[in-house]
């Protein structure tokens, strides 16, 4: 079977250049008794390379076509483990061999999935030990961004409350096939075991932080109305008169400790 046309309506474009995927073999730094997950493994570029460094190698591809192309070639792979399946619905804990032994994630990310992706796979984080991801660059901008700046959001926040993030490297579009219009950037992103900003309600914390970010220009007196009052705010030690993009991830969790104490 020939590669397949890369399909716009799933956001393929596929990692081709060898010098790139070298480069984020080194930075991942597999071993031989872990377990990893690849997400969209395309045509099999890094999985191929990436196989005999480890124990169980997962990868998760929705598209049929390009999951028949590995299967063609997963008998010289033992450690290969196909799944034809939507990475935004699929249970990652399942893999984990152990509660006490974490999976490792890694992937090209479909551009058209890599932000709901991202929020599907904290919810799992629990059982993942780290995620090294390639996304567009806009996007790892604003999942390592500072609060204050233009990129700083609620993909920053939420990501930055359970993971530490390190820029890898960035990758130019003729490393792909079809090359993006954009420059990608591969992230690493390691969830805490004990988060440096602690919440007592996970759900209270997403909903403060959704809720501030959908209404990012008004000051957060008026975008926290539904939620809290200035005078909780104030109880925070944060003034109401602040925009959103101005708190850091550790004022985030101390409005959701108000907001619980005010419940």
């Amino acid at each position: 079977m020939t590669n397949p046309i890369p399909k716009k309506s799933l956001g393929q474009h596929f990692l081709h250049q060898r010098s790139v995927i070298d480069r984020i073999i080194h930075a991942f730094n597999p071993r031989l008794h872990e377990t990893v997950v690849e997400i969209g493994p395309g045509t099999g570029a890094l999985t191929f390379l990436l196989a005999p460094r480890v124990s169980v190698l997962h990868v998760i591809e929705l598209d049929q076509r390009l999951a028949s192309l590995l299967r063609d070639q997963a008998d010289r792979h033992p450690q290969l483990v196909i799944h034809q399946a939507d990475a935004l619905r699929f249970d990652f804990c399942q893999l984990a061999p152990r509660s006490d032994n974490p999976i490792r994630v890694i992937g090209n990310l479909p551009y058209n999935i890599s932000t709901p992706l991202i929020f599907w796979l904290l919810t799992q984080s629990h059982c993942i030990e780290d995620m090294c991801v390639m996304l567009q660059r806009e996007v790892a901008q604003r999942v390592r961004a500072s609060p204050g700046t233009k990129d700083y959001g609620r993909l920053s926040v939420m990501v930055q409350q359970q993971c530490a993030t390190q820029r890898l490297m960035t990758v130019a579009p003729g490393a792909f096939s079809p090359p993006p219009k954009v420059e990608s950037e591969v992230v690493l992103l390691r969830p805490y075991r004990d988060t440096p900003y602690p919440v007592s309600s996970h759900d209270e914390f997403c909903n403060i932080v959704r809720t501030a970010f959908q209404q990012r220009r008004k000051t957060l007196k008026n975008a926290l109305r539904p939620l809290l009052s200035e005078r909780q705010i104030r109880a925070a030690g944060i003034d109401p008169g602040l925009r959103p993009e101005q708190l850091s991830v550790a004022d985030y969790a101390r409005l959701t400790s108000t907001a619980d104490c005010a419940g």
